[in-house]
């Protein structure tokens, strides 16, 4: 079961605007996750890929500059540098340098570069740390709310749980967790691995609100995202590893890989085709 959601009104002519820049934004965070897996290191990319919308809707259709964006599941990180690299926030010339020696733009997102609220690259802190953040904000009345992206794999450490449980006895407003439920890990499908599902009922049960929702349709994760609660909100991003470029998706072998030359530009062709 879910819970109601109370919308927040839209600028609808504005809202129709941000939606489209919102679909450009995440073909061209692809693009960029894509040519990083072409450095010498190679790049996380079926999880990059995967959240691509997700990433996008929450810029460019919800967030607001008294909200946070926490980066949880921290091995997306091209992702996030690819969004950084279209906000003008990074130099796209500095994705070039990913994850080598003297670069700042490690494989995980670390602290103090700009944009990223916490260093996140162990698995499971994301949550109690945005739920920490959410709770300052709420005692200080400050306002705005923290959006935190989670792996569905990463709902296996327990301390993600441990957040979920607080925040829904606390009630925590502003607190909005997104699962980028891909159904795929570094060693197989996550329901082989340990289930998950239903997983909004697990949510629901702790006191969230909660909803699932096409995670690669922007339109549809604004509606989820953009929305007021009197309790945490936990949006189910329902998304495909790998989406954008056919032959990686759903392969688990996608989770990390390095692109010769060729293969660079053959996933390239393949997202300048599904924007036609």
């Amino acid at each position: 079961m879910t819970s109601p959601l109370t919308p927040t009104p839209p600028n609808e002519p504005r809202a129709a605007e941000h939606l489209e820049r919102a679909r450009d934004l995440a073909v061209a965070i692809r693009r960029h996750v894509v040519r990083m897996a072409g450095g010498p290191t190679g790049a996380h990319v079926g999880g990059s890929l995967s959240c691509a919308e997700i990433l996008a809707s929450l810029h460019a259709t919800v967030m607001t500059e008294a909200d946070a964006f926490v980066l949880s599941k921290g091995h997306a990180a091209p992702a996030l540098y690819g969004l950084l690299a279209e906000q003008g926030t990074l130099d796209s010339a500095e994705l070039e340098e990913y994850a080598q020696p003297g670069s700042r733009l490690f494989g995980h997102p670390p602290r103090g570069l700009p944009g990223v609220v916490f260093p996140t690259g162990s698995l499971g802190h994301g949550l109690g740390l945005s739920l920490g953040l959410a709770t300052g904000n709420a005692l200080s009345r400050r306002g705005g709310r923290v959006f935190v992206l989670l792996g569905d794999g990463e709902l296996q450490e327990g301390s993600v749980w441990e957040a979920v449980m607080y925040a829904g006895h606390a009630r925590t407003p502003g607190l909005v967790a997104v699962v980028d439920r891909n159904g795929a890990q570094i060693t197989g499908t996550t329901e082989d691995t340990v289930t998950l599902e239903p997983l909004s009922d697990r949510f629901t049960s702790f006191g969230w609100t909660a909803r699932d929702v096409d995670g690669h349709d922007c339109a549809a994760l604004r509606a989820a995202l953009d929305q007021s609660s009197d309790r945490p909100i936990a949006v189910i991003a329902r998304t495909v590893k790998g989406r954008g470029v056919p032959f990686l998706e759903n392969r688990v072998t996608s989770h990390y890989a390095t692109f010769k030359p060729q293969i660079v530009q053959r996933a390239l062709a393949a997202l300048f085709q599904e924007t036609q």
